[in-house]
């Protein structure tokens, strides 16, 4: 029996949570349900092949790869333009971490939320 086949959900407690799905919204382009959250779909309109994957994983509690945000949890999201993504969030504003990581996993770059979690943004290398 198969079990885990990937992630089902991600979700962040908040204390104005209107205000975090609203920055969601505006930064990194998130089409809400009228329910107030987001399905992602590996197939689709801007996916027709399915192409990707997610990862999980774990980190031991004093690993400080998501410093400087005090949450137990950091997300990653897949993005198509890294470099252009960050300069857009620095123009509107927002806390985005001044290094960029390029390796043949990809590039990585860093923003925090208005309840200061650590986002990691991520573009594969082509073909994944």
């Amino acid at each position: 029996m198969k079990r885990v086949t990937g992630i089902g959900g991600i979700f962040i407690k908040s204390k104005q949570p209107e205000v975090l799905r609203e920055w969601y919204r505006t930064h990194l382009g998130f089409e809400l349900e009228p329910w107030g959250g987001l399905v992602f779909r590996w197939a689709g309109p801007d996916n027709p092949t399915g192409t990707g994957s997610t990862v999980w994983s774990t980190f031991e509690d004093s690993d400080k790869y998501f410093a400087p945000s005090k949450a137990p949890f950091m997300v990653n999201y897949r993005v198509a333009d890294l470099h252009a993504l960050i300069a857009v969030l620095r123009a509107e504003g927002c806390t985005v971490d001044p290094k960029v990581e390029e390796s043949e996993y990809g590039k990585f770059g860093w923003v925090m939320d208005p309840d200061g979690n650590r986002i990691e943004l991520w573009q594969p290398p082509a073909g994944q």
